[in-house]
């Protein structure tokens, strides 16, 4: 199933105007403004709470549930840009443009998606066409605001940079706070207790500490500690030492897990930030996953976090683009990335076989 030429140019429209239009984490009311447009000029309706925008296709019945989202939102562009990263501008088959590639690509390439099985009579399932705000820190008011308002949701697709293949799991994200606690004391005298030496001798357990499973698409759970904070002045001994920990888990360990287990073998105080964005993963045989084999699509384990994290129905990870250019100066978005991205999705949903799949 493909769609006219007319209908990708105005998907690559409103990506230009996407771009044109900033929409940094919780400031995308302009964008979804614009997506909200782009469908009453189409006569498809959609609901809005806060700048997340959705809508169903036309025949909505009692058949399986399927998500198309990606989000709207960006990151503040970075040092270095040699262009105007709100003018979007095409030169030699390129979009330049902030959000090109993350995610705006997947975004409309979804839209485009959605708006081709729109008027299907008697589709297979159901699509719902989600686009979702505050992705890029993991908001409240963004996916985690609106799932509960949709409905039952059988699966989804979750666009973002994968070079189109199909990222079958994901590693989840644990930031953690620890306090070394030591005793004050004068530099010169031997007093106190270093709460630096405290925290040195936790940094190394850290650095070693390796975790007894590993998954098979994503590795080991990857420890990091990022960043560091102690001391008042030259000659007090602290009593004190931050220090913060950046944790990729995989989907073998809930993050709850992860921090006890690390908690049992450090001294410091340790305090997660969130549980929310634990690891997630969809079976190779789920019939999404299947189609996309039959396309010779590859699955593979994705480092990087998403809007997934946040959803209890099983998703899989894929998009036009590739990751390495998302918040990048000069990010971009090769034209026929998007056309292959439409013509790829299409494709996935043309080719599930759902016969006995739970609604």
């Amino acid at each position: 199933m493909r769609l006219t030429k007319e209908a990708q140019s105005s998907v690559i429209q409103l990506l230009t105007e996407l771009i044109a239009t900033p929409s940094f984490s919780r400031e995308e009311a302009a964008t979804a403004d614009l997506i909200g447009t782009f469908l009453e000029k189409r006569q498809i309706p959609y609901r809005r709470s806060g700048h997340n925008i959705w809508a169903k296709n036309k025949h909505w019945g009692d058949r399986p549930v399927i998500l198309l989202n990606s989000h709207h939102d960006t990151v503040k562009p970075v040092a270095g840009w040699q262009r105007d990263p709100f003018q979007p501008t095409i030169e030699q088959g390129k979009l330049y443009g902030l959000g090109s590639n993350d995610a705006g690509a997947s975004l409309v390439s979804l839209l485009a998606t959605f708006l081709s099985f729109y008027d299907q009579k008697y589709p297979p399932f159901n699509l719902l066409f989600l686009a979702s705000a505050e992705e890029e820190i993991s908001g409240p008011n963004g996916v985690a605001s609106v799932l509960p308002q949709m409905g039952k949701i059988a699966f989804g697709i979750v666009g973002e940079p994968t070079k189109l293949q199909m990222a079958i799991a994901e590693k989840g994200l644990l930031v953690v706070d620890a306090i070394a606690r030591g005793q004050a004391g004068h530099a010169a005298r031997d007093e106190g207790k270093n709460a630096i030496y405290l925290a040195m001798a936790d940094i190394g357990t850290l650095k070693d500490f390796a975790f007894a499973k590993t998954s098979d698409w994503l590795g080991p759970v990857k420890i990091t500690v990022t960043q560091i904070e102690a001391g008042t002045q030259h000659n007090v001994v602290p009593d004190q030492c931050r220090f913060v920990i950046d944790i990729r888990t995989n989907e073998h360990y809930s993050n709850e897990e992860v921090l006890q287990v690390l908690q049992d073998n450090t001294t410091s105080e340790l305090s997660a930030r969130s549980f929310r964005l634990n690891s997630s993963r969809i079976d190779i045989n789920h019939p999404l996953v299947r189609s996309g084999i039959k396309m010779g699509l590859i699955p593979f384990g994705s480092p990087t976090l998403s809007d997934q994290a946040l959803m209890r129905f099983p998703t899989l990870k894929i998009g036009p683009g590739d990751s390495a250019r998302s918040h990048t100066a000069d990010e971009f978005i090769f034209l026929k990335e998007i056309e292959d991205g439409i013509s790829t999705y299409c494709s996935l949903l043309s080719g599930l076989e759902l016969t006995g799949y739970e609604k």
